[in-house]
């Protein structure tokens, strides 16, 4: 029983056409499923992902209208990454985000890998990460785009950090309930803070990591648009998923218990530090209620909430595509 990788991210953004935009036309990445957050159906959630929606390549957001800034802090869930499949494809990203306007930082190297860090319009923060020595799960296949040639579009989620301000509480969590093994370190961009350490599960590489980072001087961040709710982790299939919930209930780790998400099954954890992290299945998969050449045209509600949809369409604003 281990995990596979990362399954999803899911952030805030205040305006989800905006972000549709954003995600879609400049980024390229595809809108595979057009839904409502199911525990709060006013609002939407938007599934961007690879071209089939595979788990591992969605990062996902739910529409807040009114969220404020985030005050950026410990305890969070604080950079996201994207991967790309060479440091060549790093260099047309560079172009194109200062085409768009898109605040980006120089490439650099973390361990042993290209990346840019960049923000999204609303502060979003963001990596994209080289796989050109990259050895694990294998990437997805990027979305069609006119003007971002497959080879160096978005093939999925890289490593995804934590910062907190106890790093042995989460480490506990990390290692010694979710099974993640340290693999790497890399010095704090604080001196005197303790290294940063690269944790990883499965087949391991980029779409499979944790990295933690421990920050005693930061305030606790204030989540808004821009900030990330949840990071998933990859369980192979439902079977699996009880398994880890019988481990957590085994380990006394509180959690939520079984949920159906309908395009996956999930559990929901609470780290000691207060982050939010899911374990989710695989499958059933994004083209379940949906032809596959048209997932995310339009809204798509699972069962249980079908029987709403008028008065759910009649609070949403339309984005298109048959909204």
């Amino acid at each position: 029983m281990e995990l596979k990788g990362i399954h999803h991210v899911s952030a805030i953004t205040a305006n989800a056409a905006d972000n549709l935009y954003f995600y879609t036309e400049v980024m390229g990445m595809r809108l595979v499923k057009k839904t409502v957050n199911q525990d709060a159906p006013s609002m939407y959630h938007l599934f961007y992902a690879d071209e089939a929606g595979n788990p591992g390549t969605e990062l996902t957001f739910f529409e807040i209208p009114r969220s404020g800034a985030t005050r950026t802090g410990t305890n969070s869930i604080s950079l996201t990454s994207l991967r790309v499949a060479s440091d060549k494809a790093l260099q047309f990203w560079q172009e194109r985000f200062t085409k768009y306007g898109v605040k980006q930082e120089e490439i650099t190297e973390q361990v042993g890998r290209k990346t840019i860090r960049f923000t999204d319009t609303e502060g979003q923060r963001l990596m994209l990460v080289s796989d050109e020595t990259n050895v694990g799960v294998v990437g997805g296949s990027p979305q069609v785009h006119d003007e971002i040639p497959k080879e160096f579009g978005i093939i999925g989620l890289g490593p995804v950090t934590l910062t907190v301000a106890n790093g042995e509480l989460t480490r506990q969590l990390i290692e010694g309930v979710l099974k993640f093994r340290p693999v790497a370190t890399y010095p704090s961009d604080r001196d005197g803070q303790c290294d940063v350490v690269v944790y990883s599960t499965g087949e391991g590489g980029t779409g499979a990591e944790l990295i933690l980072e421990e920050r005693t001087d930061l305030p606790t961040e204030r989540p808004g648009r821009g900030s990330v709710h949840h990071v998933a982790l990859r369980a192979a299939d439902q079977e699996e998923l009880s398994q880890w919930i019988a481990r957590l209930t085994e380990m006394q780790v509180p959690h939520s218990g079984f949920i159906d998400r309908f395009y996956f099954r999930s559990v929901y954890i609470k780290d000691p530090n207060g982050l939010t992290i899911e374990l989710a299945t695989d499958g059933p998969g994004f083209d379940t209620d949906e032809p596959f050449e048209t997932m995310g045209e339009s809204l798509a509600l699972p069962p249980f909430l079908e029987p709403r949809r008028e008065e759910i369409e009649s609070r949403l604003k339309p984005l298109g595509g048959g909204n």
